[in-house]
């Protein structure tokens, strides 16, 4: 089973990169665009070691990460709305580099870097917090609310390291035009996260009282 889970891992992660690959230097133009390989070095590097820890610790964790395709109508317009901005933001980024349309200066990219590390650290640690977390939304077998951590200051931990992580891809990546699209990131989550409280409001025992506790969604004191 684990050998299976690996394969399968390893599959979705090279996809991944050539993926990623394809996206930021195709419309660069160039492998010398020195921001991309930044990007994908802090992504790919931290994501490498956090399968690697989910694979030891938590294979089922994993599993449930892989597995990513939603059955709520809702939330595939969501996931469509979300590709269009990642196609359009690393493309239109790659275009920034290529034609020299309006370069971030090194200490702004240098900024968008520790602010894409942090955000993918809390992302981590909200993966220890909560074993629950699979990639659609779902009520599954047992599941508990998890209240504890950074589940104690906002209900939605990981879309909120979510939301610094993708606006910070623009400016790992030099694009000011491009930050500006991945801005209507927060607005398509908040669909997503309207639709996914109704879910487990009604499904997951607990829930309504856990939004009592506490009360903001996503960022504290605003939403």
């Amino acid at each position: 089973m684990k050998n299976d889970l690996i394969i399968k891992a390893l599959t979705k992660y090279l996809a991944g990169l050539i993926l990623v690959m394809a996206l930021v230097f195709i419309p660069a133009g160039s492998f010398k665009f020195v921001n991309g390989w930044l990007f994908i070095g802090l992504l790919f590097l931290q994501m490498l070691i956090v399968g690697i820890v989910l694979l030891i610790k938590s294979p089922s964790l994993l599993e449930k990460r892989l597995n990513a395709k939603e059955t709520q109508s809702e939330q595939k317009s969501v996931v469509a709305l979300s590709g269009i901005m990642f196609l359009s933001g690393f493309i239109i980024a790659g275009l920034n580099y290529r034609f020299d349309w309006i370069l971030l200066p090194k200490w702004v990219v240098a900024l968008g870097a520790v602010v894409f590390l942090l955000s993918y650290i809390a992302y981590a640690e909200v993966l220890r917090e909560n074993e629950y977390l699979s990639r659609t939304i779902e009520i599954q077998e047992n599941q508990k609310v998890i209240d504890t951590g950074l589940y104690g200051v906002v209900r939605h931990p990981m879309y909120a390291s979510t939301v610094l992580m993708f606006v910070s891809i623009p400016i790992v990546l030099g694009s000011l035009i491009s930050f500006f699209i991945f801005l209507i990131y927060p607005f398509i989550l908040a669909k997503r996260i309207k639709n996914e409280e109704l879910i487990l409001e009604d499904g997951l025992e607990g829930y309504a009282e856990y939004k009592k506790k506490v009360k903001y969604r996503l960022i504290p004191f605003i939403w």
